[in-house]
């Protein structure tokens, strides 16, 4: 009875003992894996959090090298238009928020790790985490639209970035640090389905009209114990019309009393916040010139870090610096499968041709004067370099001085590839420093390059399978102004009747979508 198990086995039967042994544990350990990273499982998002949990900590760092020259708004050598000023009060706005950020960010004491996720709560600061799903140019621009809402209702901004947002940017704010804390009771659920489901402003919006049949409105008194400790914004392109309602000012003051939001978007959904009465009039004192919101955002929030710098002044002063004209052209075809290659070349160059964007009106100036111009395309594919660098490079570089570059060809977006980012966040701000920019339509990493350069750019239109263009539509136009295009607003931000005053009207490459446009009355 007290005999070992190893006593009772033969050594045949001992070896066979061991081989089950080991097939029963393979199979468990299949069993398991499968368990964990089913998406309905709580330990869906384990291995982002293992990854998170491996950081190292941030703090604002003094020593960032590319600040003084990406916040300057003069002439410099790396862009040479002159940037428009910020307004005082926006520069008052940003030392108070600094002040904000520090007293309740995660340096600060104002977080409780030891909370109950369910009794997260803080007593005077309020938060607003950015979780970012899509590429670096969408992210940039969700984190800037997230950022002016945290301006304006007095909110921390605190951003979930993974392993590949790792070191492209420097710390925005002094003395502190926009990461997410690894002791955010939420961050373990925060990647999975379940936290949509659990914590959705539109889930409890439609689940209040289905209850009490009031059209889906929610009670905006009340105070603040009876709200949740956390809701999930979700305004993806995919948003639903219940998560669309947060751009309704009536709903704005039950989300005001819930101290933590998770606002999930990749675009630029500032046009709605200035189609907003109760926001309104503070955006036109932060932005007296509505058509260029997003360059000072930018400018603000978005320097490169020691070791993108370094990577973007390397390539910057070995091919671009001398040239007496720089050229961008940033070249992005959303299905080549769909989209010859010959139809997007003829359109660039219609718009080149039309509009003399590289040789002047005539090619005998350029022969006498021995013009100097580095071309740089920034694409996806390597075969719009070589095509350009044929037409402009090759056959006429003895002759003008004209050098055609390419400092990444990745092929395809890779999503969550730090690598990749690193090189998408050199090529948007080697762009940023061309004189005349040429982007393409629907394009946000284009969006980002303009909104940095302070150049307004050439939009060609590139052809799609999906959304065919009317033949009468020329090959590109000039963009009215700095302002990215917002792809996907809800029905009711869109002015009426369409383009003919006010702060917001249509894109000039989105019929659908919207931008600002100050005193400008757009084509459609």
């Amino acid at each position: 009875m007290g005999r070992r198990l190893t006593e009772f086995l033969t050594p045949s039967s001992s070896s066979k003992f061991r081989l089950s042994l080991v097939a029963a544990l393979a199979v468990a350990s299949l069993l398991l894996a499968a368990a964990l990273l089913h998406p309905e499982s709580p330990f869906f998002s384990l291995p982002l959090r293992l990854a998170l949990s491996s950081r190292r900590p941030r703090i604002y760092d003094p020593t960032c090298d590319s600040r003084a020259v990406h916040r300057s708004y003069s002439a410099n050598n790396y862009h040479r238009t002159p940037s428009p000023q910020p307004s005082p009060y926006l520069l008052a706005k940003l030392r108070d928020y600094e002040s904000l950020h520090r007293r309740c960010g995660p340096l600060s004491e104002s977080i409780d790790p030891t909370l109950n996720p369910r009794e997260f709560r803080t007593d005077d600061c309020k938060f607003v985490v950015y979780s970012p799903s899509q590429g670096l140019g969408n992210r940039i621009l969700g984190l800037s639209s997230t950022f002016l809402y945290a301006l304006l209702t007095n909110r921390v901004l605190l951003v979930d970035f993974g392993p590949d947002m790792e070191d492209l940017f420097c710390e925005p704010f002094p003395n502190s640090t926009w990461y997410l804390p690894e002791t955010f009771p939420f961050l373990f659920q925060l990647q999975t389905h379940r936290f949509r489901a659990s914590y959705s402003y539109g889930n409890l919006l439609k689940k209040k009209e289905e209850e009490q049949n009031k059209g889906g409105k929610i009670d905006q008194d009340g105070d603040s114990s009876s709200s949740p400790a956390l809701l999930q914004i979700f305004l993806q392109d995919k948003y639903n019309e219940y998560d669309k309602l947060f751009f309704k000012d009536e709903n704005q003051g039950f989300v005001e009393r819930v101290p933590w939001l998770v606002l999930i978007h990749d675009g630029y959904f500032i046009p709605c916040l200035f189609q907003m009465q109760s926001f309104r009039s503070e955006l036109e004192k932060l932005f007296p010139d509505q058509e260029t919101v997003f360059h000072h955002l930018v400018k603000y929030l978005f320097s490169p870090s020691n070791q993108a710098w370094g990577h973007i002044t390397g390539f910057y002063e070995a091919y671009l610096a001398k040239a007496e004209q720089r050229i961008g052209f940033q070249i992005r075809v959303f299905e080549p499968k769909q989209t010859p290659f010959t139809a997007v070349m003829k359109q660039i160059t219609s718009c080149t041709q039309k509009h003399r964007l590289i040789l002047p009106q005539s090619d005998e100036v350029t022969l006498r004067n021995g013009t100097s111009k580095s071309i740089l395309v920034a694409s996806l594919s390597r075969k719009y370099y070589e095509e350009i660098d044929w037409m402009y490079g090759r056959r006429r570089r003895q002759a003008t001085g004209i050098a055609v570059y390419q400092a990444s060809h990745e092929g395809k977006q890779h999503s969550g590839d730090n690598s990749h980012n690193m090189k998408a966040w050199m090529d948007i701000y080697l762009l940023s420093t061309s004189d005349v920019l040429v982007t393409s339509s629907m394009s946000t990493f284009g969006y980002v390059a303009a909104g940095i350069a302070g150049v307004k750019p050439w939009i060609v239109m590139i052809p799609d399978p999906y959304h065919p263009r009317g033949a009468d539509e020329s090959a590109c136009e000039r963009a009215i102004n700095l302002e990215p295009c917002f792809h996907f607003p809800p029905w009711f931000a869109y002015p009426d009747p369409p383009g003919t005053g006010g702060p917001v009207g249509r894109c000039e490459d989105v019929s659908w979508g919207l931008k600002l446009v100050g005193g400008h009355k757009t084509r459609r």
